[in-house]
């Protein structure tokens, strides 16, 4: 039985200069990342690729939209594919190392061969997709009010690169929706079936770094995460790893149709359910990877394993505080429209559930946190 796959090699620099010297980025190569990215850390080195601006095509979250107008704008053949920036960028350039991209809807349906035809180099700029070493990409299907994830072994970077000089522009909302997000597929990757003890081995190690992370700036203010960027960026990527190989679950499923229908950051909408979905777990089931897990952060978090999601809560909630489903938006209808999403869409993360869940206790999950 397979235990673990880590497909990109995995490249680590104190700054984009020595990145871009060592990668020889040049003529034939297409850089998809943000301005606001690229201007201050890669403008001044007279790269002769060619660059697209991700922002321009939309705000928010990846959208089929987005991608489909991304792809009729590159011009040329490229050799590779250098995705600066975060999830949304990298989710959306991991469809163009495919040879066969447009319709999108066609291609997350499994209409078109999967066949990839470029290198592809993932750079991350936040702390929290471990996109970079994963092979999924998650996009919000506009046209059905949805997001799904395609994931194929095509879509592994080639290279995955750190660069902590990146975060340092990171406001600290994004670096917490973002780190949350990370811890996130820490947890459901350490609770799924398909973990084992290497994943386990990442997520645990991923967990134990966020938390302590967390912690300090709980301590010393939400400036003492700069000298910490380091640390929540190699954390991102362990979950990253755990969550490539075991999966994410429930959390992620159930966050979908909140982040699609209101916009609500992917790490925000994460939050929103986690809490959630772990107590409902508790209720069906409490001993098991699920009775490790929260003796684990029990310890981390100095607190009783009986009132282990209370105390991680309060710690989030100096990051963002965790609002009820209702101050987004939501509305008690959209409660069924969002079980109906996910018993629907989201098959392949339910599978990953600790304990399962049926379409009675996902609608429960979403009344108790309206």
């Amino acid at each position: 039985m397979k235990q673990l796959m880590l497909k990109p090699t995995i490249y680590k620099y104190d700054t984009c200069k020595e990145f871009a010297d060592e990668f020889h980025i040049e003529k034939g190569d297409l850089v998809i990342t943000n301005e606001y990215i690229y201007e201050p850390f890669f403008g001044k080195m007279d790269l002769e690729c060619d660059v697209i601006f991700q922002e321009k095509y939309g705000a928010g979250e990846p959208s089929d939209d987005m991608a489909e107008a991304i792809y009729k704008d590159i011009k040329g053949e490229h050799k590779r594919i250098i995705a600066i920036g975060g999830g949304t960028v990298i989710d959306i350039s991991k469809l163009f190392a495919l040879k066969y991209v447009s319709p999108i809807l066609d291609l997350y349906d499994g209409k078109l061969p999967i066949e990839k035809d470029k290198e592809l180099v993932l750079v991350p700029t936040t702390c929290g997709t471990g996109s970079e070493v994963t092979n999924i990409a998650i996009l919000a299907l506009n046209s059905r009010g949805t997001k799904k994830g395609l994931a194929v072994d095509e879509m592994y970077g080639d290279s995955a690169v750190l660069i902590p000089e990146l975060l340092k522009g990171l406001p600290f909302r994004f670096f917490a929706t973002s780190s949350i997000d990370a811890l996130v597929h820490a947890v459901e990757s350490s609770l799924s079936p398909k973990g084992n003890e290497y994943t386990r081995m990442f997520g645990y190690k991923a967990i134990d770094m966020i938390l302590h992370g967390y912690m300090e700036i709980r301590e010393k203010g939400p400036e003492a995460r700069i000298p910490l960027l380091d640390r929540f960026l190699v954390a991102s990527n362990y979950a990253g790893i755990a969550f490539g190989n075991a999966g994410c679950a429930a959390v992620h499923a159930l966050s979908y149709p909140l982040g699609a229908t209101y916009h609500v950051a992917h790490g925000e909408s994460n939050y929103a359910m986690f809490t959630g979905v772990m107590k409902n777990y508790m209720e069906i089931r409490q001993d098991g990877e699920i009775a490790k897990l929260n003796a684990f952060i029990a310890d981390i978090l100095g607190c009783d394993v009986e009132n282990v999601y209370e105390s991680l809560e309060d710690l989030l909630n100096i990051l963002i505080p965790k609002k009820a489903l209702h101050e987004y938006g939501v509305t008690e209808q959209d409660l069924v429209e969002f079980t109906d999403s996910v018993m629907t869409n989201q098959g392949r993360l339910m599978a990953n559930n600790f304990v399962e869940l049926d379409r009675d206790r996902v609608y429960k999950i979403y009344k108790e946190l309206f």
